[in-house]
This record gives C-alpha cells, sequence and structure tokens, in this order.
C-alpha cells in the first residue's frame, strides 16, 4: 500500500542472506573491463555458440546475456528505425506494456543518497529530465503506456510560498519530499517537478506532448480512498470546491459531508463532544525529518475537530501505523458500514459503460458530493491530455462510486486506461464487471506465486492453478514483479522475506543480489496472459535499492524522500539513456527486458494476444499432481538447494510450460503457435521431453510429423515438434534460468501452404 510507513511496510526477513550461485559472477563482471562491440556482431550466432558451449550452468546464463547486451547496444540505432512512433489505433490494438517511472526520482543525476537529505543534498528530477531521448530510451523496451507516478500536487516539506502556496507541517509529513499519496491540491503538480515552480503545468503538458509524440500513452494517479491532512488547492478551476469547504463538521457523518469527522453523536443527526488532533507517538527513526529541527516540527497539528485517518481509525490520536498523513474521504458510506446513494442492480455487471452512464444520470441528485468532486478532477486531466488512471487502493471506496466514475470517463475518453490496486480476489469481478475497471492488480495470486517459486517456497504447478483461477477475467489482471510498494528483486531481501518468519534482518535490506534469478518468473509474467505487463522504472537494469535514505527504508526504492537510483543513474548516463556507465550484468539484464516485453506486446508474435492452454498438468507425474505442491524446506535452505521430483518427462517443481495460439478460423490462413516454456533451477539445466496432448494438437489442425520450432526469445537452435499418432513431444535442454519461446507458424489453406507449414519429412520429400 502506497502510503505505508515502513512500520507496516517492512516484511519478515530470513536471518542469512541466500546465496546463489551467480553472485560471484556479478563481482566478477563489475571488475572487469567492458568491451564496446562491433555493430555487425550477430546475437543469434552468438547465443548458438554459448548455448552449445562446455560453461558452467551460471556462466553460461551470464555470457549469453552479455552476448543479448551486445547486440542491443551495438544495433541501437536499427532499434530506433524499427520501432517509429505508433498511431493511438496501433498503439491500443497492442497488448499494453506499462513502465512505472517514479517522477520525482527517475531523472535525478546526483548519487549523494544522504540520508534525510534535502533537494540540495541529493537532487530531484524534474519533468524536463524526461526528454526525447529518455522517452526513446523508454519507447525501445516496448512500452505503450507510461504510468508517472507522484504528479498531482502532494504534500512536502519544502518553501513555495512565493508562488502562494502553504507550508506543510512536518508532523503530518512522511519523510521530507512527502508521501505521493496524500495529494493536497489536485488542480496542479509537485512543484518539486518543474524547474520553474511557477510553470509547474505548462511543464507537465510540455511532458504530455512529448509523451504522446512518441506514441506513447499517459497515465497518472488518482487516490480516492484519502487525500492530505490539509487538503488546500491554490488552483482549482472556477466552481470548484475544496474537499471539505462545505462540510458540517459538527456531524459525524453526513451524505454531502466530503470527510467524516471524530465527534460523540449519540443520537444520530445531533451535535456532540468534538475532539482536536493529537500527532501520533513515532519512534525514533521516524521523527520528522529525522529528528532535525524546523519552525512547523512541534509535535502539534491544527485540526479541529479531527478527521477520521485514511485507513479509517477513528482514534483523535493515530497510532504510527495509521495513514496519519492522509484523511478518509466520505463516499456516503454511513459509519456503521451502509449505503446512503443508490444500489447498482447486478444485472449491471452484463451491462456497457454507456449503460451505467445513463444510470448514473437518472441519479445525479441522489450522489453524494464527493462523487462529484473526483469526477471534476477526473475531467480535468483528461482535458490536459492525460490518457488513463491509476486508483490508489481501490478496493476501499465503493464499487458503485466506480461504476459512476468510470462510466464517466469512458463517456469522455472510450479508450482511457483504468487500472485499479485490489488485493481481494473476491472483489475482482465486482470491481471489473460492476466497477468498471479495465485492470486489477494480480498481487495475491501470481505474483506472490511467483515469488515463492523463486524462493523455492512452492511448485510451478501453482502457477497454472493461480491462472484457472481468473480464466474469465484473465484480460484484465494486470502482472509485475515490481513496483513502488514491492521490494526490489535485486534486493536480497526480496526472497529472503519468504524464507522464515523471524523479524526483519534489516542487514539483507542493504544486500545486493544478481537480479537474473528472476528472468523466468518475467517470462512467465509477461507471457501467460493477454493482460498488461507493468514494470518499474530500475527493474530492468536490475536497481537493488540498498541505501537507507531516511524515513524510507532499505529494499525499497523509497517514496517518501529524496534518492537517486544508482542502477539506473548508471544505464542514465548523465542524461545520454546509453548504459554508457551501467555494468555488463545491467546491460545484459536490459536487453533481456527489451526483447522480451517487445515480443510481448503481439506485435511480432501475435500469438500472444491469443489463446492460453496449460501444459502443466500433461507434463507432471500424477504423484506430483496429487501433491499439495509445497516445498518443504527449513529457514535456512536456499532456493538453490531445492530438489523435486521429476518425472519422465524431466519436468519438475521448477519448471513450467505452457501454449500459446491464434485460433484457426475460416478467414485466417497463417497462424501463430507458441510454447513457453521456463527453468526456475539457478543450478540445474533441465533436459525435457515436453508432451502436448492429443486436445491441443487437434484444436491445432496438425498432422503427425516433424515440424521445426524457431526460438524467439533465446535462441535455442535445436528444437522440433514431433507428432505421432496425434500426441506432440519436444526435447529440449534448458540451461538455468533460460526460457524459450518456440514458434511454430501453421498454414491453414494448404493450397497456399509454405515449407515452414509441412512437416520436415514432407519438405524432404518434395
Amino acid at each position: 500500500m502506497s502510503f505505508l510507513s515502513p512500520i507496516d511496510s517492512r516484511v519478515t526477513q530470513n536471518q542469512q542472506a541466500a546465496k546463489f550461485p551467480i553472485m560471484a559472477l556479478l563481482s566478477k563482471a563489475a571488475k572487469a573491463p567492458q568491451r564496446r562491440h562491433s555493430r555487425h556482431s550477430s546475437l543469434n550466432l552468438c547465443l548458438q555458440s554459448l548455448f552449445n558451449a562446455s560453461l558452467s550452468s551460471a556462466a553460461l546464463l551470464t555470457t549469453s546475456l552479455f552476448c543479448l547486451s551486445a547486440n542491443a547496444n551495438a544495433s541501437a540505432q536499427a532499434l530506433d528505425n524499427e520501432l517509429q512512433p505508433k498511431s493511438e489505433s496501433e498503439v491500443m490494438k497492442l497488448k499494453p506494456v506499462v513502465y512505472q517511472i517514479f517522477t520525482r526520482i527517475y531523472g535525478n543525476k546526483n548519487p549523494t543518497n544522504k540520508p534525510w537529505g534535502t533537494i540540495a543534498d541529493n537532487g530531484v528530477g524534474k519533468f524536463n529530465d524526461i526528454d526525447d531521448v529518455a522517452l526513446n530510451s523508454i519507447k525501445d523496451l516496448g512500452v505503450t503506456h507510461v504510468w508517472y507516478t507522484g504528479v498531482p500536487h502532494h504534500a512536502l516539506i519544502g518553501d513555495y510560498s512565493e508562488i502562494g502556496v502553504s507550508a506543510d507541517d512536518p508532523d503530518v509529513v512522511k519523510g521530507r519530499a512527502g508521501s505521493p499519496y496524500a495529494v493536497k491540491d489536485y488542480y496542479n503538480v509537485n512543484p518539486d517537478l518543474a524547474v520553474n515552480p511557477a510553470n509547474r503545468l505548462a511543464e507537465f503538458e510540455a511532458l504530455i506532448a512529448r509523451t504522446h509524440q512518441h506514441g506513447l500513452k499517459v497515465i497518472i494517479d488518482i487516490v480516492p480512498n484519502h487525500v492530505a491532512r490539509h487538503y488546500q488547492s491554490v488552483s482549482k478551476p472556477q466552481g470548484v470546491r475544496d474537499f471539505g469547504e462545505d462540510d458540517d463538521t459538527s456531524l459525524e457523518y453526513a451524505k454531502n459531508n466530503n470527510f467524516y469527522y471524530v465527534v460523540d453523536n449519540s443520537v444520530k443527526g445531533t451535535k456532540g463532544q468534538a475532539h482536536a488532533f493529537e500527532v501520533p507517538s513515532l519512534p525514533a527513526e521516524l521523527k520528522p525529518l529525522g529528528g532535525e529541527a524546523h519552525p512547523l516540527s512541534d509535535g502539534k497539528f491544527d485540526e479541529f475537530p479531527v478527521k477520521w485517518t485514511g485507513n479509517g481509525s477513528r482514534l483523535a490520536k493515530p497510532d504510527a501505523n495509521d495513514w496519519y498523513e492522509t484523511v478518509k474521504i466520505n463516499y456516503g458510506v454511513r459509519p456503521d458500514g451502509t449505503y446512503d446513494f443508490p444500489s447498482l442492480p447486478a444485472k449491471f455487471a452484463t451491462f456497457t459503460e454507456a449503460q451505467h452512464y445513463a444510470f448514473w444520470q437518472q441519479h445525479l441528485a441522489e450522489i453524494p458530493s464527493s462523487w462529484i468532486k473526483f469526477n471534476q478532477i477526473a475531467q480535468y486531466w483528461l482535458a490536459k491530455g492525460v490518457d488513463g488512471f491509476r486508483y490508489d487502493m481501490a478496493e476501499m471506496v465503493p464499487v458503485e462510486f466506480w461504476s459512476y466514475l468510470n462510466s464517466q470517463i469512458k463517456h469522455t475518453n472510450p479508450d482511457a486506461f483504468i487500472l485499479a490496486e485490489v488485493y481481494n480476489p473476491k472483489l475482482y469481478r465486482d470491481y471489473i464487471q460492476l466497477g468498471k475497471m479495465d485492470y486489477l492488480y494480480d498481487k495475491v495470486d501470481l505474483y506472490d506465486t511467483l515469488k515463492a517459486v523463486m524462493a523455492g517456497k512452492t511448485s510451478t504447478a501453482n502457477i497454472a492453478e493461480d491462472q484457472a483461477k481468473v480464466h474469465d477475467i484473465e484480460s484484465h489482471m494486470l502482472h509485475f514483479l515490481e513496483n513502488h510498494d514491492e521490494q526490489r528483486i535485486g534486493n536480497a531481501a526480496f526472497l529472503a522475506s519468504l524464507q522464515t518468519n523471524k523479524p526483519t534482518n534489516s542487514s539483507l535490506e542493504t544486500q545486493a543480489v544478481n537480479p537474473h534469478y528472476a528472468l523466468p518468473a518475467m517470462v512467465v509474467s509477461a507471457t501467460i496472459g493477454t493482460s498488461p505487463t507493468l514494470v518499474y522504472f530500475g527493474q530492468e537494469v536490475g536497481e537493488a535499492a540498498i541505501d537507507n535514505p531516511g524515513f524510507g527504508h532499505a529494499s525499497r526504492t523509497s517514496i517518501f524522500d529524496y534518492v537517486g537510483v544508482p542502477a539506473h543513474q548508471r544505464w542514465m548516463n548523465n542524461g545520454k539513456f546509453d548504459g554508457g556507465q551501467s555494468t555488463a550484468l545491467e546491460t545484459s539484464l536490459r536487453a533481456y527486458y527489451q526483447k522480451l516485453l517487445n515480443l510481448s506486446t503481439g506485435q511480432t508474435a501475435p500469438a500472444l494476444l491469443g489463446q492460453y492452454y496449460s501444459l502443466d498438468a500433461a507434463n507432471r507425474s500424477k504423484k506430483n499432481a496429487t501433491q499439495s505442491h509445497i516445498i518443504e524446506s527449513n529457514s535456512a535452505q536456499s532456493m538453490s538447494t531445492q530438489k523435486s521430483t521429476a518425472n519422465e518427462t524431466g519436468y519438475d517443481d521448477s519448471t513450467f510450460a505452457f501454449a500459446r495460439f491464434e485460433v484457426i478460423s475460416q478467414t485466417s490462413k497463417q497462424t501463430q503457435k507458441l510454447i513457453v516454456v521456463s527453468n526456475f533451477s539457478q543450478t540445474e539445466s533441465k533436459a525435457l521431453q515436453l508432451k502436448l496432448p492429443k486436445e491441443l494438437i487437434r484444436q491445432w489442425q496438425l498432422k503427425d510429423g516433424v515440424y521445426p520450432l524457431k526460438d524467439l526469445l533465446e535462441d535455442h537452435q535445436t528444437s522440433q515438434l514431433q507428432l505421432e499418432q496425434g500426441e506432440g513431444k519436444i526435447a529440449l535442454t534448458l540451461a538455468p534460468l533460460s526460457s524459450a519461446i518456440l514458434s511454430l507458424t501453421v498454414v491453414a489453406d494448404e493450397r497456399k501452404s509454405e515449407s515452414a507449414s509441412k512437416p520436415l519429412n514432407e519438405q524432404a520429400a518434395k
């Protein structure tokens, strides 16, 4: 959750860091001199020779990825020529890839990272830092949408009185830079992000225009559940009223109050005793500004009567773990949980946005004030050119409100991109079907499972089970391995947090590990469904977040402090965005992400926009398939030492496979079939005899024979599909942490058949 303090955002950690076998290579490669490579080097030849070489498995992976890097960097200009800006209609046909930028940090070139540092100490990124060069770099990754996080003006410690902005009290601000999820003015942007703070809105509008010029869509945050403790818009349009400006503060609740108040109303509708806000008692490490003296930092904040805190706390003195810097918005939900607005009929789950819009047009007089205010905010930003929104903690707001707001947004822009943070799987379908969300985080199932697989705590069989749970809504479930709330993959605490229930060992949070171990998970995450993929900036170069910046803590890139992101800064190379300061492993990692994400959009691999078929059960022994799939281990055992039982296919608890394909129809002559297979083991190669069941082969309309396969990801050269008696088999050896995306192109109309569409034995006969 975006606004949690480090107290409750910490995760239990292992007492000892997991020791990955490729860590030694990371250290060695970092010390080795980097070489320039010829533009004419061949990626295919490089990887073919590597996968046939007698290298150790870990060295094989590292060297292979370095070849990917060499090729990608050598042909940067050619890639730019291939990835020209796309029209709006072309972008929307692709499977979305969302690149999350923490705007305050992304362009910061200052490497100081002093704990509790000021802007003068540590620097800050600006809108103007995200220039054409930066956007080209982003586009090259295969990105379709950029989520600019932390854009709306939020509470922060900085003096902007010259432009009419009120000072924020450090006693109710988390960190020095402030939480981006404590918005104080929805009609302007964070002045920290502008070269000229008085011109900040125009600078953001220019960034929107630049982003669009590169064929990319713009997403910003809307935080519906709460606003900053001191919300005060200095930029609101004429006729717009501030949150709380017209509230009856003598009542705990009124339908058209924007806030709830801590008022003892013994009888409903009568006035009672009001309470004043008290600053929470914080531990020493979270004292405002790290204990630094400040004129407003006096342990007091004037708020009477006190409002409910953002997480729903009704205490006049919130707890340190409460979201004390925010206040909760009232959507017409009474304190007892009942609703004070029209109910949405269940049949609307199958209705269109236009029908939802028409419903609420008939009930405008019954809509609470807060609903109207947030629609005004959304419409304001749509008019500025914003293409969509990410909603923070959407499940804390009633689904009827989302039906109203999202149908209003779609009425204005039918192609608007709407993403919501919802963590309760029981609510997924309501928020998609009734709330008209486009996408939800697939966190509780797929993300958590992939993390557990990487940690050696569960079987890959659970991936297939997770996908089956959402088969009817899979296109709505956004996949990710990192975002601003989660620990960085490159931090030792990421996996160690799952290997013990003991208290956090903070020493792990300041240790980096080789992030290549997550590549199989990234392949699965990006290709298993038709839903969007989210990448958090710095993920693609293995940022480890090992610094303790102040209010934030290591393992996550702090959203509360002025910081730099070292791995990203090395790639940024003082604004060149060419990886000129990156290590060999960082550039190899980014090259892998670049190839994978470009494939994932479906532009060159249209099967990834088609059907999904799990190959897991067909390749798992009956014994393994009926087990709970939980690999028992003690906390001292790392995933690299886990052993799982393979069957005759060589398939086990650290391998996973599925198929993606275009459906053959009367109008489609040539269709692509893909088999995606990954080896999550860090130490063991897997010699697989992968089975493709008869049911799938019937759907593919293939006859017996031998078919060539092309690996689109890592260029494995020895793969063939053998069909005998209607069942398929693929022999494939995967190095540790290796994946393959095997492509078979089928021509449905035999009269227009190409050589690759027929079995090899028939080609030879010709």
